[in-house]
């Protein structure tokens, strides 16, 4: 596969190191380069790469990363080139698997999502809508959903898979162009500081609990929780199997509030397997359970779960601040999720000190300040010409 000049191609995928170095020398010159991957993790904890899509102004890849001897070092070089801005639609998981597979992220980084959102195109707007109204393309998703690790690829795969990177070219200039018109890109920068960061990739057990919803009634169901979700965490990682492969997660919140300390009380529990309290599983499911009970709960993380209910008050100016979110949003043309989540709503509603994202940087000015004028009674929500304003309260 020559490098000449003119319109080049990769169409047939690049299986051979020799021929990765070539690519990614000729895209190492390059201002900016579009990346896409394929990947499979439906049997895996770690996502299995299948495919690498990568598009510069001239040279298109698709990279074979299953291919026999493949050294992907050229690749991870490149991505990691500071002269080489690196554009993702929806990045975090194409990072991930990144970071998971050579140990650093991907830098300098442009994410078409969030700069959609930051935009005014709508809350995680979709790869396909953004294509259709920025490159007036239609992408035919009928290959999305395939099995991306059986081999041979068809030729319908990898004209999908490589249009999702040359496409994404022109996504980028229009945005760049759009957050260059609004003065936003410094905010975009912030959001980009976070995908870049190497700690918002790191998956550390004693942090699997937050994933689990369930309503803790006591110090020591939160213990337990925290120790469970931190084992089935490593058993999924050392396995490399899904989390519910392990146990699911309603059967994690059935061991936190039961908190079972014998086979015949771990046997009871209905959400999980028959035939698990005899398991060696089992053993060392009663191991994590034990050592939960005796963590010191002076060590134990705050958390409001153990309330039965949120108080009045703080519920009514959760409602207020979020209806007062959709009003800034809707005058400044952003995403209301982008800049405030409902947990973040309802942190800041309880707590002037919430320490939330709603309440740093950017956020913290389009919205965060303006939250907390609203509960001292400095700022008021009403109606006015049939529209619901924000104004300062009078007197």
């Amino acid at each position: 596969m020559p490098l000449d000049s003119g319109e080049l191609t990769f169409m047939d995928l690049i299986t051979d190191t020799k021929a990765l170095a070539a690519l990614c020398k000729a895209l190492a010159h390059e201002t900016f380069v579009t990346v896409d991957t394929e990947f499979m993790r439906e049997t895996t904890y770690w996502p299995d790469l299948c495919l690498i899509q990568i598009a510069g102004a001239e040279v298109n890849g698709l990279i074979d990363p299953m291919a026999e001897g493949i050294d992907l070092k050229p690749f991870f070089a490149l991505m990691n080139n500071e002269k080489v801005l690196k554009v993702f639609h929806a990045a975090r998981q194409d990072v991930e698997i990144m970071v998971h597979l050579a140990g650093t992220v991907p830098h300098p980084i442009f994410d078409t999502q969030i700069a959609a959102m930051v935009c005014g195109f709508g809350d995680q707007v979709s790869y396909e809508a953004i294509v259709r109204k920025l490159a007036k393309a239609q992408i035919d998703k009928s290959s999305r959903f395939t099995d991306w690790s059986r081999r041979p690829l068809t030729e319908k795969q990898l004209t999908y898979a490589l249009s999702d990177v040359t496409h994404l070219r022109t996504v980028y200039e229009k945005l760049k162009l759009e957050l260059d018109a609004n003065g936003r890109e410094p905010w975009l920068a912030q959001e980009m500081a976070i995908l870049m960061a190497i700690e918002t990739y790191r998956t550390e057990p004693q942090d699997a609990w937050k994933r689990i919803k369930v309503r803790l009634k006591s110090k020591k169901q939160l213990a337990v929780l925290i120790t469970v979700a931190g084992w089935r965490e490593l058993e999924a990682q050392e396995k490399n199997v899904p989390r519910s492969r392990v146990i699911k997660d309603d059967a994690v919140a059935e061991v936190a509030t039961q908190m079972p300390q014998s086979k015949e009380a771990l046997g009871q529990l209905r959400a999980l397997p028959r035939g698990m309290a005899t398991s060696r599983i089992g053993d060392s499911l009663l191991r994590a359970v034990k050592e939960g009970l005796a963590r010191d709960p002076a060590t134990l993380p705050h958390t409001t779960w153990g309330r039965d209910e949120t108080s009045e008050s703080t519920q009514a100016a959760a409602e207020i601040l979020k209806l007062a979110l959709k009003v800034v949003c809707e005058r400044e043309g952003l995403a209301p999720k982008l800049v405030a989540n409902t947990s973040d709503i309802e942190a800041v509603a309880e707590s002037d000190e919430a320490d939330v994202p709603l309440m740093h940087g950017w956020r913290r000015e389009v919205f965060g300040n303006l939250a907390l004028e609203l509960k001292r009674g400095k700022a008021m929500i009403g109606f006015r010409d049939g529209r619901v304003v924000i104004a300062p309260a009078s007197g």
